[in-house]
């Protein structure tokens, strides 16, 4: 889909790495610079598998890996160059840092005034908080995730923020890659990606009557909180989870049938001591049956009830399995989507550097003088 197009991946780590993981994908050449001392710092994250991050393998498929010492001096010049013969760069330098090492935006287009470049950082590129130090927990928790229905703070164990970002990333790349095809539109600096706002855009339905002035103080809402019977988890006999989503009407008044309580019908949204007796006696009742029992009692019937998976049962799922979203190359399972190119498994440190340095015309003998004084 987007063969040809060849990027820079200045990135390390989770949020860089995973939008240039979708780019490579759906068929960018994508071109990951590494630090020869160690690389990308996600390859000594354990769990390890034959000396390798497993986060490393899944979040790098498809890339090719140079390595090159970017405090160096001579580095500038081989950057100048790919820069020239990219497309897009996408780096995740606090500003500063990029400036200092040569790699901001105002330094490559002038090698290439129609390259697209993004920074993802934690706090964007301007603000008081541009050049502070943070990480997922943090952001979420500046952005209002960790207090969420007024609960005690709770580490989350996802990356929101990150993943968040990545996609944020992605989006404005293709958006920028589109517009310059179509019109010949050049951005000059920074599509600037925030870490922090891509966890706030998360908050905006939890937040909405918050985002309007004038919204009434019905309680009644979206019950995102665990609050309301149709909005629930339940334990089955047998110590599983069910999920119900049934939000709108007919999914509750359906789900309320086929249980044999259809007087709970009429407490679809209401709130307080009737919505809290509601939510109590579909709890007994789910637990009259083993979660088994309870999806094939419900196979016919359409209420958005569906099982809690574990992460093994969620790999295994037969629906993504027959769309190709789950695929096992070697001892490596990788998630994707319908549009993941033929998988090329993650690259060894430094696997393409000769390579990408020879197309650039750096003969041999010249990139092992560079190996040698530990530029590459």
């Amino acid at each position: 889909m987007l063969d040809g197009i060849r990027v820079l991946d200045l990135t390390r780590l989770l949020p860089g790495s995973y939008a240039t993981l979708m780019l490579a994908d759906l068929g960018c050449d994508v071109i990951k610079i590494e630090d020869p001392r160690g690389g990308d710092h996600a390859r000594q994250m354990p769990p390890l598998v034959d000396g390798t991050s497993v986060f490393y393998t899944l979040l790098n498929r498809n890339k090719r890996s140079v390595t090159l010492n970017l405090r160096a001096p001579e580095s500038r010049p081989i950057v100048a160059a790919l820069a020239a013969r990219c497309d897009v760069v996408i780096d995740s330098f606090r500003p500063r840092t990029a400036k200092r090492l040569g790699v901001d935006p105002a330094t490559l287009q002038q090698q290439n005034p129609s390259l697209i470049c993004a920074s993802i950082t934690g706090f964007g590129k301007t603000g008081p908080y541009a050049d502070r130090a943070a990480h997922d927990i943090n952001y979420e928790a500046l952005a209002g995730l960790l207090s969420r229905g007024g609960q005690t703070p709770q580490v989350p164990g996802l990356l929101i923020g990150d993943i968040g970002a990545a996609y944020q990333t992605t989006i404005f790349v293709l958006g920028a890659l589109l517009a310059r095809s179509r019109s010949g539109m050049i951005i000059e600096g920074s599509l600037d990606v925030s870490i922090h706002e891509a966890a706030l855009q998360w908050m905006v339905f939890p937040n909405a009557r918050k985002l309007v002035d004038g919204a009434d103080e019905d309680p009644r809402q979206l019950p995102l909180h665990g609050e309301a019977a149709r909005y629930n988890v339940y334990e089955t006999k047998d110590g599983q989870w069910l999920a119900l989503g049934a939000l709108e009407a007919k999914f509750w008044t359906g789900f309320c049938e086929k249980i044999g309580r259809p007087d709970l019908g009429a407490l679809h949204d209401t709130p307080g001591a009737e919505q809290a007796r509601a939510l109590d006696e579909v709890r007994t009742i789910m637990k009259t049956r083993t979660r088994g029992e309870w999806l094939a009692y419900f196979a016919d019937v359409d209420v958005c009830l569906t099982a809690v998976y574990s992460a093994d049962e969620a790999l295994s799922d037969p629906h993504l399995k027959a769309r190709g979203i789950v695929q096992k190359h070697d001892r490596v399972t990788y998630v994707g989507t319908p549009l993941m190119k033929p998988i090329r498994k993650a690259p060894s440190l430094g696997e393409h550097t000769d390579q990408v340095l020879e197309a650039l015309g750096i003969k041999a003998a010249d990139r092992q003088g560079l190996r040698s004084s530990g530029v590459i």
